[in-house]
């Protein structure tokens, strides 16, 4: 998967370094599903990284549905390239649970996982974010931004759904 990211015109990892550099410095990120750490490691932001592997030192091995953070403790939260898990109500809804009032929700995803996007982003109002905006732009990958506004609401979120992650072999 790492070599046909690599193939890509851009790596969705440097839109959201550009997206922090351009905000400041004093945001205090969640990066979940962090992979080897490349944002946190080119910004200058305190990132708190997550994931199943500990592909970094930096990396706090956890389930991202349960993260080692206070409620309201960071101002953005990053899904990139990290909704692998059945489970995505409760890792969006960890995230809800760990952003700050008002904070930001950052997701970039492969644009063939999408079954519905409308759906999708339906769905993340329920979860309590509102849709700030969406790049659906590039053939490779998806960049959503959200912004808390509530607590998430009980129940199911239907259209809440990706394909799975399909590797073409090259």
């Amino acid at each position: 998967f790492e070599r046909q990211v690599r193939r890509w015109p851009e790596r969705p990892v440097q839109r959201i370094v550009r997206y922090l550099r351009r905000r400041p410095a004093s945001l205090v990120v969640a990066d979940f599903g962090c992979g080897d750490c490349t944002l946190a490691a080119s910004v200058k932001n305190q990132v708190h990284c997550f994931d199943l592997v500990p592909l970094s030192p930096r990396v706090t091995v956890c389930d991202m549905a349960k993260v080692p953070l206070a409620a309201e403790a960071v101002d953005v939260a990053v899904f990139c390239l990290a909704l692998m898990g059945t489970n995505l109500q409760e890792i969006l809804g960890e995230a809800n649970r760990v952003l700050k009032l008002g904070g930001t929700l950052l997701v970039a995803e492969v644009a063939s996982r999408f079954e519905d996007t409308h759906a999708f982003l339906r769905s993340m109002t329920q979860l309590g974010f509102k849709t700030v905006s969406k790049d659906l732009s590039s053939s490779y990958f998806y960049v959503l931004e959200f912004t808390k506004t509530g607590p998430a609401r009980p129940g199911p979120a239907p259209g809440l759904r990706l394909r799975p992650c399909l590797y073409k072999r090259r």
